[in-house]
């Protein structure tokens, strides 16, 4: 156990800072996690994990207690949304864990946290302090004071922001970084897998892509339920993850679509909807003893579904910097951003890339339906070496392929 006078303060029990402190405790590191909720995950929303994540929670010791409600799709289908046409194939199945050395699974939102919470709060050097809104943070040369809504002051060696799009302690760091719509509106719903039709029953991630829109649907909860996920050039600004969705707008978007396709977004009872946000780079993620994690650092679109496992990765590797540089905190969060700022890039550019062709319209939809039908299956996966064969090496800190 590495001595230490003061945690390492975690703002926010989502996702990265459940991560962060089970990456800082594997490296003998105390943390206390600082989540405003009482560490409950209500967005509600399916997540998929490719193998860059699930090789590093496999690490973690958290891959066998999500693996319950872990689902192991067979394959990504991709289809037309106004023909109804299939594509394209990417076969998964066990083909990521023979090419990467991980599963790609798909899971809901909350079962993900539950396996994080469930692990952290039994390893001794973490702390989960619940209902603890961070409104004040003071950055000092040796450390770090944040103070709740309650007035409650912490205390600490330094202090990771992971605290989600909306962060609060990335104020200290760029208080002139503002969000920008990006434009574009998502819509998301469950519904039960028993007695839906082909394709929607198959074992499948479904990709149908459309002029300014497209749809995914995939299993979770064991496959016991389908996530549904509608993604639409323009929309509302509206701020949070969980407003009440509009089904007769939302069908407005996807009026020429295929009725198979259709048929899907009907069966859905209930939406909630949010709008998605691009952040201007950073010039920098760290101020002395603070530094931010995940979608406080960098968030990116969804069309790579990466935003989890960007935050998994930046926690093992800022846990690697710190057990490197327990003493200088401030040098171990300069290493990390180094270390992380490169790949974070790459995966925002590559995920508005991917979000642009999913949307074209046009001789350019054509084009693209063209190349995708005609990509042999068994190469479709080398396109994504870069992104699920890179994990954050936990003896150097640095990337291998």
């Amino acid at each position: 156990m590495t001595k230490q006078k003061r945690p390492v303060l975690i703002a926010g029990g989502g996702i990265g800072g459940l991560s962060a402190s089970i990456a800082l405790a594997r490296a003998g590191i105390e943390t206390s996690v600082l989540e405003r909720s009482a560490f409950t995950e209500e967005s509600g929303a399916g997540i998929q994990l490719g193998p860059n994540a699930t090789r590093l929670l496999r690490d973690m010791g958290v891959l066998d207690a999500i693996e319950p409600a872990a689902f192991k799709p067979e394959a990504i289908w991709l289809f037309d949304g106004v023909s109804g046409k299939r594509l394209a194939t990417v076969p998964l199945g066990d083909n990521p864990e023979q090419r990467y050395g991980a599963p790609y699974v798909t899971l809901h939102r909350a079962d993900l946290h539950a396996g994080l919470h469930a692990v952290a709060e039994n390893l001794a050097p973490v702390e989960l302090r619940s209902s603890f809104e961070i409104t004040q943070v003071k950055t000092l040369e040796d450390g770090v004071t944040v103070q709740s809504a309650g007035g409650h002051r912490v205390e600490g060696s330094s202090l990771i922001g992971a605290d989600g799009l909306w962060s609060a302690v990335r104020k200290t760091i760029a208080p002139g970084a503002e969000l920008r719509f990006a434009g574009a509106t998502a819509s998301r719903g469950l519904i039960p897998t028993k007695d839906l039709p082909a394709p929607f029953s198959e074992p499948v991630v479904g990709l149908w892509l459309g002029p300014r829109s497209h749809l995914v649907h995939y299993p979770v909860r064991g496959g016991e339920a389908l996530n549904v996920v509608a993604v639409s050039d323009g929309g509302g600004e509206v701020q949070g993850w969980n407003q009440q969705g509009d089904a007769a707008a939302l069908l407005s978007g996807f009026a020429r679509w295929c009725r198979e396709s259709k048929s899907l977004l009907e069966q859905v009872e209930a939406w909630r909807r949010w709008s998605l946000y691009r952040l201007p780079t950073l010039n920098r993620w760290s101020v002395r003893t603070t530094t931010l994690l995940g979608d406080a650092a960098h968030p990116v679109l969804p069309f790579l579904a990466q935003g989890a496992a960007l935050a998994i990765e930046d926690a093992v590797t800022l846990a690697s910097s710190l057990g490197a540089l327990p003493d200088d905190p401030a040098a171990a969060f300069r290493q990390y951003e180094a270390l992380r700022r490169p790949r974070a890039t790459r995966i925002q550019r590559q995920s508005r890339r991917f979000g642009w062709i999913y949307h074209l319209s046009g001789p350019a939809r054509f084009a693209r339906n063209f190349a995708l039908e005609h990509r042999e299956p068994k190469n479709a996966l080398k396109q994504f070496d870069w992104l699920y064969g890179e994990t954050p090496n936990a003896a150097t800190s640095k990337f291998v392929a």
